[in-house]
């Protein structure tokens, strides 16, 4: 059986089953939401994807301003054998006629960052939930109006940062729940991928061996390439804050205080170029960005964060976390990890896989089946679920705005911190205090993850 018919059969045949007084795991077939969709490039498309297998989704609209990702996007519609959803183009504006429509409940975001702040306002002003990718917004001020309209609708906001809902650091904050590290005192996390093939290309392919960026080419090269020639900071801090603010309680029970951020100098992109393209003038450009951003965090219970942005330079995958406690600590890149007086040995680290097979999270073990083929691992199923259950239920979403505006607000103030010359910066804390009560509850049970 194929991972679309097993996700339609088995939310058929447990359509039933009550998890909590709250609500379903899955709605009956008769209980559907609709979405729209705002930007279906290759991230969008890929929760097109997912909502396509569900029964109890219906994508009623889609918008793009680029005919190339709406034909995309109808082929995966025919393939799936779906109704084929309205479509809005023409202009930036025309997702406006999309929030129009009555008939949406929530909408995904996944357009170039620089958008999501005015499409995310007027979608949550439209009374529709909002499911939106990184990042919220440009600067601190758009993080805090965002908030206020928030505040002025109570429609709920989610940020979709997947890796919080990675098996590994599912495992680990089992473990961090369990005591497993003791009493957490640094963590550390971040975005270290090699991303010069996705920042450059030919515009007709992601051959990895471009040096060109800009409307001329196709995906992330006609706009993120762009982040890293004017601005100077960590511009994709959420793959580490989120899994680490979910390990130390941020926003409930802790909060993140005050940060700074260095920035290495900018060689990376330029020497990538001439090696791909001798002579091009794009490896004279002066990219402003440092090739490897580091970012320290304090927190009002005492534990230190250290963040790092590193897409500039050759280097394998990894998003570097480190948690470690009063009783030992996991590293991702080791994939190790070592417990003091349960170790095998109290000089040499345990497979981290040892340990995460242990202490799987529970989540994880029971819906693996549905996550298999998903993308990134399976992990792209588990945030739009949380995503779609939310909506059902007509509940808060597990990653709320304030958890979505506190991992996005680092972008501009560790750019601010750079640029005043590496000086501390004050968090805002957008919870205005009610941090010091709210209660952790992210993946304690399966009524919405």
């Amino acid at each position: 059986m194929d991972r679309r018919q097993f996700v339609r059969n088995t939310a058929v045949g447990i359509a039933g089953l009550t998890i909590l007084p709250s609500g379903l795991l899955f709605a009956k077939n008769s209980d559907k939401i609709k979405l729209g969709y705002i930007g279906v490039g290759l991230r969008g498309r890929g929760h097109i994807g997912e909502g396509l297998l569900r029964s109890d989704v219906e994508i009623v609209a889609i918008c793009d301003t680029q005919e190339s990702s709406l034909k995309y996007c109808r082929e995966q519609f025919v393939k799936a054998k779906k109704k084929l959803p309205a479509e809005y183009t023409g202009g930036l504006d025309a997702y406006k006629k999309l929030l129009a429509r009555k008939d949406i409940d929530g909408v995904i975001i996944a357009t170039p960052w620089q958008f999501h702040k005015e499409q995310s306002i007027d979608a949550m002003r439209a009374g529709k939930y909002v499911g939106c990718e990184v990042i919220a917004g440009i600067t601190e001020e758009d993080h805090w109006e965002i908030l206020k309209v928030y505040e002025e609708t109570n429609v709920p906001y989610m940020t979709l940062e997947n890796v919080c809902y990675r098996r590994d650091v599912m495992a680990a904050l089992n473990m961090c729940r369990q005591n497993i590290f003791g009493e957490l005192i640094h963590l550390e996390g971040g975005y270290q991928h090699d991303l010069r093939g996705v920042l450059f290309n030919d515009g007709k392919n992601f051959s990895g061996k471009g040096a060109e960026f800009g409307p001329q080419t196709v995906g992330e090269a006609q706009w993120r390439t762009q982040w890293n020639v004017d601005r100077d900071g960590d511009i994709y801090p959420t793959h580490g804050a989120g899994p680490i603010m979910n390990y130390i309680d941020i926003n409930r029970g802790n909060s993140f205080t005050n940060l700074v951020s260095f920035s290495s100098k900018s060689k990376g992109l330029n020497s990538y170029i001439d090696k791909v393209s001798p002579g091009n003038k794009n490896a004279k450009i002066n990219f402003k960005n440092g090739d490897v951003t580091t970012t320290m965090i304090n927190c009002a219970n005492g534990e230190t964060v250290m963040l790092s942005h590193d897409t500039h330079l050759p280097r394998p995958y990894s998003l570097g976390f480190r948690v470690q406690g009063t009783e030992g600590l996991w590293m991702d890149v080791a994939n190790a990890v070592y417990i003091e007086g349960k170790s095998k040995s109290y000089d040499e680290w345990d497979k981290a896989s040892e340990w995460f097979a242990k202490y799987d999270h529970p989540l994880w073990k029971k819906y693996e089946k549905f996550a298999d083929g998903a993308g990134h691992g399976g992990m792209d199923w588990f945030v739009f679920n949380a995503f779609v259950e939310a909506v059902k239920q007509k509940k808060q979403t597990p990653i709320d705005i304030y958890d979505s505006l506190t991992m996005s607000v680092i972008t501009p103030l560790s750019e601010k911190s750079i640029a005043e010359g590496n000086a501390p910066q004050k968090f805002p804390d957008f919870t205005k205090g009610k941090w010091k009560e709210r209660k952790n509850t992210f993946a304690l049970d399966d009524s919405g993850f």
